[in-house]
């Protein structure tokens, strides 16, 4: 099933939300929208003294996964950002136009997941992206790696999973600022934009989420948004 787009006139896909209301990861949430809201990137990504790493990560990918398809939601769910952010340049981003998922020409994506597709395939940047976003929308759903009740532990994979999940978000990222930054402009979305990868990097940077080689592609990009709060 198509994760994005069943049909290209649906432009306004809302991902679902499970983070049950009352919950810790609940108040987490409204923690990390609230530092968000200060404007202070490098604050909002900190861990919350007291709390649990693993509960932070969950909650920051829950939060960070609304701005891909309508920039105008205030979500700060780094699934629902790139989700939402994408959204807004699916026009361009066609089989046609993008034949391989790419990040500028000396990177190239392949997809497997490990389990429906075991071997990695070459397809375009909007199937690859339709593969990632219905494969992170699977992991975000299962209570046994994202646990949403109280008392239920993350499971030791817990971590290697997270970091999968934003290494591959980071190319959407990627895909985005080197194959479409031109309507980005043209739509007036590059301060929301910026700032949604703004937030990104600060936060795989202050808990090492995200090997250093795979953020090459934007490297000169991540020291030009950064270098003003070192």
């Amino acid at each position: 099933m198509s994760f994005l787009f069943g049909s290209r006139s649906s432009k306004t896909f809302k991902p679902k939300k499970n983070i049950p209301e009352g919950s810790h990861q609940y108040e987490l949430l409204k923690h990390a929208e609230a530092t968000l809201g200060s404007g202070n990137l490098r604050m909002a990504v900190m861990l919350p003294e007291g709390e649990d790493l693993n509960e932070w990560v969950a909650v920051n990918i829950k939060l960070n996964i609304l701005l891909i398809n309508d920039i105008c939601f205030a979500a700060v769910d780094f699934f629902n950002q790139i989700n939402m952010l994408y959204g807004t340049i699916t026009d361009f981003c066609t089989e046609e136009s993008c034949p391989v998922m790419s990040a500028g020409p000396k990177y190239e994506y392949h997809w497997a997941d490990g389990t429906n597709i075991k071997k990695p395939i070459k397809c375009s940047a909007p199937k690859y992206i339709d593969y990632l976003m219905t494969w992170v929308q699977d992991q975000l759903d299962d209570e046994t790696l994202f646990p949403s009740k109280i008392g239920v532990p993350f499971p030791k994979n817990f971590m290697s999973v997270a970091k999968t999940i934003l290494k591959r978000l980071f190319r959407v990222y990627a895909h985005i600022y080197h194959q479409h930054f031109d309507p980005v402009i043209q739509l007036q979305e590059e301060a929301h934009l910026n700032t949604s990868f703004k937030h990104f990097i600060f936060f795989v940077q202050e808990f090492n989420l995200v090997d250093r080689r795979e953020l090459a592609p934007l490297q000169e990009l991540i020291e030009k948004l950064t270098s003003k709060d070192r």
